[in-house]
């Protein structure tokens, strides 16, 4: 089973928690055979690739841009490079810089990757294309199964 990732970057401490856990729930029930398909965002992303290989899965991760690395918070560098270490492939969208193209660029290429999409959504619309929602709209829009996934606790900062 091929599941991609959507969602929220400013995820709260207590709340990540909780989606992390909610996350491997929902992914044990495939049995183990995950490809996750991820473009490795702060947050909902890397939460996302811990719990595919939790469960026993890989994932692949399809890089907005070059230059991404220099959006995730410098606290977080070192494990947004730990865990692009350990995708099984890493795809280019093609685009040079980091912004609102690229990752639409690459929300785009996830969802025709996938089987399925989980979408780490507090159900909000902020209309920025790229982010969750839109997202979520393009997955309904191409009747893609999704699971929308917002567990007690959850927040965003």
């Amino acid at each position: 089973m091929r599941v991609g990732i959507t969602g929220h970057t400013n995820l709260t401490g207590g709340g990540a928690q909780a989606i992390y856990t909610a996350l491997i729930q929902h992914l044990d029930a495939y049995g183990g055979d995950i490809i996750g398909v991820t473009c490795l965002a702060d947050g909902a992303d890397q939460l996302f690739a811990r719990a595919v290989t939790a469960v026993g899965g890989v994932y692949e991760v399809v890089l907005p841009a070059p230059d991404y690395r220099r959006v995730v918070p410098p606290e977080r560098r070192h494990d947004f490079d730990a865990l692009l270490d350990g995708a099984s492939i890493v795809l280019a969208t093609g685009e040079k810089r980091s912004g609102q193209r690229a990752y639409v660029a690459a929300n785009r290429i996830m969802l025709e990757r996938v089987d399925r999409l989980i979408a780490v959504w507090d159900g909000r619309d902020e209309g920025d294309p790229g982010g969750t929602a839109d997202v979520v709209t393009r997955a309904r829009a191409a009747d893609l199964p999704m699971t929308v996934i917002w567990p007690a606790g959850a927040e965003r900062g």
